[in-house]
């Protein structure tokens, strides 16, 4: 399937057509909670929330920054150790919303970004409405079936564990 998918081959998908990365890569949107995290928390019991991030990710954000790739974190998770991370890799993030679509599209307008320059990376079934907003919508490999079927490109690693790197490391070899 993935030399299918990958290699330039039709294949007949229902549902959608898969579509392939921007020739000029504007914005990359993250969703955080299994995307950036393995999707675990921890709670302590003072009830602080704890995720573990990958510190190849951060590398690789950082790497897209120096290449002039815009990006962000959309959440629909309000949560201080979102926006603690997304401060330390210097993400904006704009989280606690129930309508990413919706948020999406006021970015893009208000940005005067074209929503076929965007790439947005997604791991649940909240994330579906934003996947048809953009350009390319990728899916971690442990995402839930429904976006693994709806996303364009499906990358190899699990969120949290190099999901992140791995896409910004595809961005970079595009480039290039």
């Amino acid at each position: 399937e993935w030399l299918v998918w990958y290699g330039g081959l039709e294949m007949v998908v229902p549902g959608n057509k898969r579509r392939s990365i921007p020739k000029n890569v504007e914005l990359v949107v993250f969703d955080f909670d299994g995307v950036m995290t393995d999707d675990r928390v921890f709670v302590n019991q003072e009830g602080v929330e704890m995720v573990a991030a990958n510190r190849r990710d951060g590398m690789g954000i950082t790497l897209l920054h120096k290449a002039g790739i815009r990006m962000m974190v959309l959440s629909s998770e309000k949560n201080p150790v979102v926006q603690a991370r997304c401060n330390k890799l210097k993400l904006p993030v704009i989280q606690g919303i129930d309508e990413k679509a919706a948020v999406l599209r006021k970015y893009l307008l208000d940005n005067k970004i074209s929503s076929d320059t965007v790439i947005y990376v997604g791991n649940d079934i909240n994330d579906l409405p934003c996947f048809t907003e953009v350009g390319c919508a990728f899916a971690v490999a442990d995402a839930h079936p429904l976006a693994l079927r709806q996303a364009d490109i499906v990358l190899r690693h699990n969120g949290g564990y190099g999901a992140v790197r791995e896409l910004c490391d595809i961005l970079l070899q595009s480039r290039s």
